[in-house]
């Protein structure tokens, strides 16, 4: 897989419209985005999407499925691509259910080049920060799996807020063999202070903090 680094950040249109799929797909080239087409939502679901940064732009009236029965479908399979409807015939109804399913936006067809400009924007500044959270947590998760099981108990004790000598009472072993534990941890998760163990404890799973 590419990386967001190596490839410029990605745009999906699904619209059934080939003069609408080849006008936007100029637009977006001529500001540098890269764009992947697609007819229908049969094919954008067989197509491959790559590791990066990306958005969809979405028409809600395709031919077989619709945009909105896209959406769902993402969101029940966990698909995060930030979602921007088009339409020339949208309702309140319709807006509606859009905006309660994620979407970014909602244009109406004829729209100004800059709000759709705008939005995808908006689009992919989401798409970013939820792949650097993601990133970072991934991270964090890998750092922990360092851990030897007696750390993680003694971390997941200490930034419950027991004292060195509880801890030892607890796991049954001295003061100074939890201090040992309890500082390599620190060293291992890259903890600067122990409060910045206490928010890495945190933002793992609560499972793993026992």
């Amino acid at each position: 897989m590419s990386s967001d680094t190596t490839i410029p950040e990605l745009v999906h249109v699904v619209d059934d419209d080939a003069e609408v799929r080849d006008s936007l797909s100029r637009l977006l080239r001529s500001v540098g985005m890269q764009v992947a087409c697609y007819p229908s939502v049969a094919e954008f679901m067989r197509a491959p999407r790559p590791e990066v940064c990306s958005c969809l732009l979405l028409d809600v009236r395709l031919q077989g499925a619709s945009g909105l029965d896209l959406q769902d479908q993402l969101n029940q399979e966990g698909v995060a691509l930030p979602v921007i409807f088009m339409t020339g015939f949208g309702d309140i109804p319709m807006t509606v259910r859009a905006m309660k399913g994620g979407a970014v936006d909602f244009l109406s067809k004829p729209f100004r080049e800059q709000d759709l400009l705008d939005a995808i924007q908006q689009a992919l500044a989401r798409d970013r920060v939820r792949r650097e959270r993601g990133r970072s947590h991934a991270e964090l998760e890998a750092r922990y799996r360092t851990l030897s099981p007696r750390e993680r108990q003694v971390m997941g004790l200490a930034v419950r807020g027991l004292m060195n000598k509880q801890i030892a009472g607890e796991v049954g072993t001295s003061e100074i063999t939890v201090k040992i534990h309890r500082g390599n941890a620190m060293r291992k998760m890259e903890a600067k202070t122990f409060a910045d163990l206490v928010r890495m404890a945190e933002a793992l799973a609560p499972e793993r903090q026992a």
